[in-house]
């Protein structure tokens, strides 16, 4: 996606080099009321300190942003965790947002790597991914003695397939945006008011999230998916964006308006996902949908 401001463009996922705002954002820090805002900031401003769950999208972003705002950098903290399944790219991006805006971060490894269960790749593998963060993200907020730990999940999430909701459920983790009925559009119209350079970037979800259901999670499956998507990005595609990975298969999602362009330069584009180890390369002409692997399961997994 590509934003213009003055005569620059930018296209996500913003580097911290590349950051810029539009005016004065801390200027409305506290005045910009837009959907349910105030109702966030309520809700919020009752905790008596908290750590957020962040990952550098709007969502998380958002809600670090509030929390900062309402209970000050010294009673809030956002925590991101690292592992082979988060894109350099969105922690770049990520950092960036957070020194705008004075959000105290830190980051933690995660392990769910060596969980067998989630390198068998089921449907639910998303539960033992968040099962890990949050087994390391609430001992920290214990040893900083911050009383509630939250995560980004919006009331458009609750009806979709989220396993790792769960999970945070499990561990008694809050959902602020969802408790107050925040959609995405909700999020996006207060992360915009808010002066947020990611109000309208493309959702991110971890690496793990573009490889076919049934097939093995490897970090080298992971960096084939993230080297196979930055190569695009340089190329100029914006918006929505996955490499699917089937195996020896890469399946191209984008924007509709993308795939004319695309498969004008589609031996160039199978000859550098060739290199990456990808044996056969399909640009999807239904373009991107959310959730496709779950979608057609047998389709995803070659079948």
């Amino acid at each position: 996606m590509i934003r213009i401001s003055g005569s620059a463009a930018t296209i996500y996922p913003i580097l911290a080099a590349e950051m810029s705002f539009d005016g004065d954002s801390v200027s409305h820090y506290y005045s910009a009321v837009s959907g349910s805002l105030p109702a966030l900031r309520a809700l919020t401003r009752g905790f008596p300190s908290a750590l957020v769950g962040y990952s550098g999208g709007v969502d998380s972003a958002l809600l670090a942003v509030v929390l900062r705002q309402e209970l000050g950098g010294e009673r809030m903290l956002a925590a991101v965790g690292r592992s082979p399944s988060y894109p350099a790219a969105q922690w770049a991006t990520a950092r960036a947002v957070a020194q705008r805006f004075e959000v105290p971060l830190v980051e933690l490894d995660t392990h769910e790597l060596d969980d067998p269960r989630y390198l068998a790749n089921p449907t639910n593998r998303c539960f033992f991914c968040k099962t890990e963060l949050w087994r390391r993200l609430i001992p920290e907020a214990q040893a900083r003695g911050l009383a509630v730990v939250c995560d980004g999940t919006n009331a458009d999430d609750l009806g979709e397939h989220r396993p790792g909701h769960a999970a945070g459920v499990a561990a008694g983790v809050r959902s602020p945006l969802a408790d107050v009925g925040f959609t995405k559009a909700d999020v996006r119209r207060a992360a915009r008011a808010l002066g947020l350079p990611i109000w309208d970037a493309p959702a991110a979800p971890c690496l793990s999230s573009r490889v076919a259901y049934g097939i093995a999670i490897t970090p080298g499956r992971l960096a084939q998916v993230e080297q196979g998507e930055a190569y695009l990005r340089e190329l100029g595609v914006t918006g929505d964006l996955r490499v699917r990975h089937h195996g020896e298969r890469a399946r191209i999602e984008v924007e509709p308006r993308w795939i004319p362009w695309l498969a004008e330069r589609l031996p160039a584009i199978e000859r550098r996902l060739g290199e990456l180890g990808f044996a056969a390369v399909e640009l999807d002409p239904l373009g991107y949908r959310r959730g496709s692997l779950l979608a057609s399961p047998r389709r995803a997994a070659g079948a």
